[in-house]
C-alpha cells in the first residue's frame, strides 16, 4: 500500500518534469492509461459489460477526473508541486461534505468543523503566498473534483471489477479533454502538443517527456492501482485510508528531494526560504485531516471501499 502511495505521490513531481501544458499533459496521461488498461483486460479477458445507466455515471466521473487533473497539474505550473499536493489533501476533508449533498443525507456537525478548519489553512497559504493565488485556487478545485467524482463512483463501486471502470472514465475523460484541446489553442496558439523527445541515449534522456509520460501511466496509474487493491484484501479500512493520505507527505518529501522546493517557495530578504504563513496553512490542513482519520476509528464510520469508490486512481 505504501509502495502504490508513494507512486501516486510521484506524480507531482512528473508533472513538474514534463514540459506540457497541464490540458494537453492530461490528454496523454489519460489516452495512455486507457490503452494500457485495455491491453490488460484483453489479456486477461476481464471485459465485463456495463448497463448503460452506469455507463453514463462512468462517463461522468471520467469527465471530473479529467478536469481534476488538469486542475491539479495546472496548480503545479502556476505554483509548485508542495502547494498544489498541501491544497489537493483537502479533499479528505470535502469528501464527508460533499456526500450528503449528492446522496441527500444529512452533514456531521464535526465533519464541518474540520472543513472549516481546512479552508482557513487553505487562506493561510494563500494569504502569505499571494503570488501563487492562481496555483492555490487550482489545488482547491482539484481537491473538490476529487471529492465529487469520488461520491459519485461509490455508487458503481461494488458492481464491476476496478480495471473495467478505470478504462470507461480514462476513455470518457480522454475524449472529454480532446474536445477541450481547440479552445486550448484559440486561447493559447503557442500551446505545444508534441511531448519533448530528446535523445534516450545521450545525457539529456532525463528532459525526454514521453519517459516520464509512460512512467505516469503505466506505474504511477496502473501499477500503482493493481498494488492499493491487492493491498485491501489484507488491510483494514483505517489503515488504508490513513495510508493514502500520506500522498500528500511523500509527495511534498519528493518535491524537497528532487526541486528543493523546501527553499524555493518564497523570496525573502533577497534569498529563498519556506515562509511561515505557508507552514501554518500545512499545519492546519494536516491537522484536519489527522482528525478526520480519528474519527475513522469508530466502527460507525469505518468504510472498507475508500480507495475501490476512486478506482483506486490518485
Amino acid at each position: 500500500m505504501h509502495l502504490a502511495v508513494l507512486l501516486w505521490g510521484f506524480t507531482g513531481v512528473l508533472g513538474r518534469a514534463i514540459s506540457l501544458d497541464a490540458p494537453v499533459l492530461v490528454w496523454y496521461r489519460m489516452l495512455l492509461t486507457a490503452l494500457f488498461m485495455a491491453a490488460i483486460l484483453w489479456y486477461r479477458r476481464q471485459w465485463v459489460p456495463i448497463a448503460r445507466k452506469d455507463m453514463r455515471l462512468l462517463a461522468l466521473v471520467g469527465i471530473l477526473m479529467g478536469l481534476h487533473w488538469v486542475a491539479f497539474y495546472g496548480s503545479i505550473k502556476l505554483a509548485n508541486i508542495s502547494i498544489a499536493l498541501v491544497c489537493l489533501s483537502t479533499a479528505s476533508i470535502f469528501t464527508p461534505l460533499a456526500d450528503p449533498m449528492i446522496n441527500k443525507g444529512k452533514h456531521d456537525f464535526k465533519e464541518l468543523l474540520l472543513g472549516s478548519l481546512a479552508i482557513i489553512g487553505v487562506y493561510l497559504i494563500y494569504r502569505f503566498q499571494q503570488f501563487y493565488g492562481w496555483g492555490i485556487l487550482a489545488g482547491v478545485i482539484a481537491a473538490l473534483l476529487s471529492s465529487v467524482f469520488t461520491v459519485l463512483n461509490k455508487q458503481v463501486a461494488s458492481k464491476y471489477p476496478a480495471r473495467t471502470m478505470v478504462f470507461y472514465e480514462m476513455t470518457t475523460g480522454w475524449v472529454f479533454v480532446s474536445m477541450l484541446m481547440p479552445v486550448l489553442y484559440h486561447f493559447k496558439p503557442e500551446t505545444v502538443f508534441l511531448p519533448r523527445a530528446a535523445n534516450v541515449f545521450s545525457t539529456d534522456w532525463i528532459y525526454n517527456d514521453w519517459i516520464w509520460l509512460v512512467v505516469l501511466s503505466l506505474c504511477c496509474t496502473v501499477w500503482a492501482q493493481s498494488l492499493a487493491l491487492n493491498a485491501l484484501k489484507k488491510l483494514s479500512s483505517f489503515t488504508a485510508t490513513l495510508s493514502v493520505n500520506l500522498e500528500p507527505v511523500y509527495g511534498i518529501l519528493l518535491a524537497f528531494l528532487f526541486y528543493n522546493e523546501n527553499k524555493e517557495i518564497i523570496f525573502l530578504n533577497g534569498t529563498k526560504e519556506l515562509n511561515n504563513g505557508f507552514l501554518a496553512g500545512m499545519g492546519l490542513i494536516l491537522l484536519s485531516v489527522v482528525l478526520q482519520m480519528l474519527r475513522l476509528l469508530k466502527p460507525k464510520f469505518a468504510t472498507f471501499g475508500y480507495i475501490r469508490e476512486k478506482g483506486g486512481i490518485e
